[in-house]
């Protein structure tokens, strides 16, 4: 129960959870629930100290060799992997890169040829490229608190419908950390020179990823009007149709990119969204609303600044394009 909490949960560094939330299902208990104990091997592979005086980070020897004779026989590998609960200082790292002891641990249960389902409790992005290859799926739970065991299973056996998005970029690169609103001279390709400086967004997943057990096509995106200035208020809308056999919750994301400004703009900016639940074979019309001051910047100046010029509009892979007609600039929050 202390790596679902995290910190700041029961106690400060998160440590009394296990004592106190002993009500609520650990991830095992919840499996044992669902599909019955006699049917579930648990082997805890790498386990965190509990000694007095040990750091969060402080793991006891690794048991690989156990947790791969229990993959013997099964059908599926759920390996769940991650962090010991922290907060504040005491959770301060200098290295993203998951554990040695965790990742020799997912190598070696991948070389059993078992199918393998990564599960990430973590409060922050651990590098993980190397195994990643070798999993069938990864499920990002974060820090579910301690209903999150019982909502995982639910996903697992498809009783529910994954419907979640990457909040944030999650990193594959320790020294290539980026939000998705990046700059477009951080992913130019290989510029010929002297140093033939190399500048390439390489990322794990990106901002907004996440899938489901269906697949969704976006399809008639439009807008009511082509030009546009800060006061008017432009209207979206995209179909969305449900490709699978489930009903499904997608969020619909809408985008912004502004060609052209008076200081280097950003790549794209998430201006709205809509979550909305769609039954299989169903197509949905979502309609977003923006107000065209919605689009500006802050500029150098330190003033909100809406300038003329091109705007390109992307939803689920289609796009269009808007026209500014006149620049506006004001001192007031934008609102």
């Amino acid at each position: 129960m202390r790596c679902l909490n995290g910190g700041w949960s029961y106690s400060w560094q998160g440590d009394k959870a296990d004592e106190c939330a002993q009500a609520y299902n650990t991830i095992y208990e919840a499996f044992c629930l669902k599909y019955g104990s006699e049917h579930i091997k648990y082997e805890p592979g790498v386990t965190y100290s509990t000694a007095k005086d040990a750091l969060w980070w402080q793991e006891n020897e690794p048991q690989i060799a156990k947790a791969v004779a229990a993959a013997q026989g099964v059908d599926v590998i759920v390996a769940c992997i991650g962090e010991n609960s922290y907060c504040e200082t005491p959770g301060n790292l200098t290295d993203l890169n998951l554990s040695t002891n965790q990742t020799e641990l997912i190598k070696a249960l991948a070389a059993t040829g078992k199918p393998v389902i990564l599960v990430l409790n973590e409060g922050r992005p651990r590098i993980i490229n190397e195994i990643v290859p070798l999993v069938k799926a990864v499920v990002h739970v974060m820090l579910p608190g301690n209903y999150g065991a019982d909502a995982l299973t639910n996903l697992l056996t498809g009783e529910v419908n994954f419907s979640g998005k990457l909040p944030f970029t999650y990193p594959r690169l320790i020294n290539s950390l980026a939000t998705y609103d990046y700059k477009p001279c951080e992913n130019m390709g290989q510029m010929d020179g002297n140093y033939n400086y190399d500048s390439v967004m390489d990322v794990q997943w990106p901002f907004g990823a996440g899938l489901s057990y269906n697949t969704y096509t976006y399809a008639n995106f439009k807008v009511d009007r082509s030009t546009f200035k800060a006061e008017d208020e432009l209207t979206f809308s995209v179909d969305v149709t449900n490709n699978g056999q489930v009903a499904g919750k997608e969020s619909v994301l809408l985008y912004s990119t502004d060609l052209f400004a008076s200081i280097t703009p950003d790549v794209m900016r998430l201006r709205n969204f809509e979550k909305v639940e769609i039954q299989p074979g169903e197509t949905q019309t979502v309609v977003l609303k923006l107000k065209g001051s919605d689009l500006a910047f802050v500029g150098s100046d330190k003033k909100w600044r809406l300038e003329s010029g091109d705007f390109r509009m992307t939803c689920g892979g289609e796009s269009l394009m808007l026209q500014c007609s006149a620049t506006k600039v004001w001192n007031t929050p934008n609102r």
